[in-house]
């Protein structure tokens, strides 16, 4: 089987968790046997053939205004307009075609299509080639990715996102499988209509994490580290996690690690004054779990999956998370965790309260902790899974 992999960005450019997850994927493909291709973005101009670790990567230069990637500000009107540009780019489908062209692959896998465009899938779809997208984030259903506004999740496509994904569902329908990361992240473009002809299925992504010491078990009245990792972002619920730290009243530390904007990370020390809270920046993660005892996930948005919880509980660490999104997936109430809910506030503080007064259920949590996501971390139950979907989407076509 010969899979065309089509994402924004591919290694050396990585941005996030789903270049990382798609690596794994492409390399675990081949060395079962199969020939593949990656076709990714650059802002050069252009279409350059490299070998990224043995792989043919294809780097086509991003028709559109500006390249996103870049640590250049942007104003409002500059944003809409490249993403008014992005609902249907025929420049990029243009390059998929020819790429279709010189290589011919029997399936095409699509995974963040952000600079690609929806538009992509009409010339994959009229060469009569299968098309499984993978869902990372929300990105074909909102241009932000998040369906996040006004500091709340939105249960709607606000007017921007209509008016900028009103086609996407329709074009959709030319997708032969489509796999969610998680349940979450698939039944919410199922509930927009999307993917009406495609076969559907959830993988979860992985990652190498090697299985540290235990946890030592926690007394009573010994003093709690908690601990935040990721993206410095109002989206990431920071705030409500500081003020509900704040509300304690036994000895407890809060580290944050991660960076964000300027002017947000500023808000957050401000917010954060008097207290016993220390901003870290860019740590080394598997370090920061080991000096933590629980870590808080708090995020106000729809998480498609929430990668860091699976690390913190690979690590021995119980999660506190927001139960929202993936992360209801991962994280079990009462079993390596609790859940906080943003629509209670204080639900948040009496958590961490129950976990430094009850050091027996830490202890619990922190020992079931590594065994609920063995089978996620797995990778070759990633791979296998993916290659049954590949396989499956040839054998429909070609009946």
């Amino acid at each position: 089987m010969k899979i065309l992999y089509i994402n924004t960005l591919y290694s050396p450019l990585i941005e996030g968790g789903a270049e990382i997850s798609l690596k794994l994927i492409v390399e675990g493909l081949q060395s079962l046997g199969h020939e593949v291709v990656v076709l990714s973005l650059m802002p050069e101009k252009g279409l350059h053939q490299h070998n990224v670790d043995g792989i043919k990567v294809y780097r086509a230069g991003l028709e559109n205004s500006y390249w996103p990637y870049s640590n250049v500000k942007r104003n409002k009107l500059a944003g809409l307009n490249w993403h008014y540009q992005d609902q249907s780019n025929e420049k990029m489908s243009r390059v998929v075609e020819e790429v279709l062209k010189i290589e011919n692959p029997d399936i095409v896998s699509c995974h963040n299509l952000a600079g690609w465009s929806a538009e992509v899938w009409k010339p994959i779809y009229q060469a009569e080639i299968p098309i499984v997208q993978v869902l990372h984030d929300l990105y074909l259903l909102c241009p932000n990715s998040n369906m996040f506004k006004n500091e709340q999740t939105c249960e709607n496509q606000c007017f921007s996102c209509k008016l900028l994904r009103s086609k996407h569902a329709a074009k959709s329908k030319q997708v032969s499988a489509v796999v969610g990361i998680s349940s979450s992240i698939l039944e919410r473009f199922i509930s927009f209509g999307y993917f009406e002809n495609a076969s559907k299925h959830i993988i979860y992504n992985t990652r190498t994490i090697s299985n540290p010491p235990p946890k030592s078990a926690r007394l009573g009245n010994q003093p709690i580290r908690f601990g935040y990792l990721g993206t410095l972002s109002r989206v990431k619920g920071l705030n409500w996690l500081i003020e509900q730290f704040k509300k304690l009243n036994f000895d407890a530390s809060l580290s944050i690690a991660g960076k964000g904007e300027r002017a947000y990370e500023d808000e957050l020390k401000k917010l954060a004054q008097d207290s016993k809270i220390e901003f870290l920046g860019y740590v080394n993660s598997t370090e920061f779990l080991s000096e933590i005892d629980v870590l808080i996930v708090p995020s106000l948005w729809e998480e498609p999956l929430g990668m860091v919880a699976i690390e913190a509980l690979a690590n021995h660490v119980p999660v506190i998370a927001n139960k929202r999104g993936g992360l209801k997936e991962t994280v079990k109430d009462k079993i390596n965790g609790l859940y906080c809910y943003d629509e209670d506030p204080d639900s948040l503080s009496s958590a961490m309260s129950f976990l430094y007064e009850n050091p027996e259920q830490y202890n619990l949590f922190s020992q079931a902790s590594r065994e609920s996501v063995a089978s996620i971390l797995d990778a070759n139950r990633l791979i296998g899974e993916y290659e049954s979907v590949l396989e499956q989407a040839l054998k429909g076509q070609k009946r």
